[in-house]
């Protein structure tokens, strides 16, 4: 188990987590969500993923080793 553990470290994705924080764009219209990073000097977002369900919302953030995720609509 312990060598299966190690795996996800390396699997995980990475990003600037000083200059970058993850954000869930959400559109009041039709509820699409993209997940994606917001410069927090520029406030510029990049978008990563389109989420279709909380799966794939979980899948991400998994991916990259988060446990929060700020909605933005």
């Amino acid at each position: 188990m312990a060598a299966k553990k190690e795996n996800n470290k390396k699997d995980e994705k990475s990003f600037d987590k000083e200059g970058k924080v993850a954000v869930l764009k959400c559109s009041i219209c039709n509820g699409e969500q993209v997940a994606g990073w917001k410069d927090i000097r520029t406030g510029k977002f990049e978008e990563v993923s389109f989420i279709r369900s909380e799966k794939e919302l979980k899948d991400f953030m998994k991916s990259y080793g988060i446990s929060e995720i700020t909605k933005e609509y």
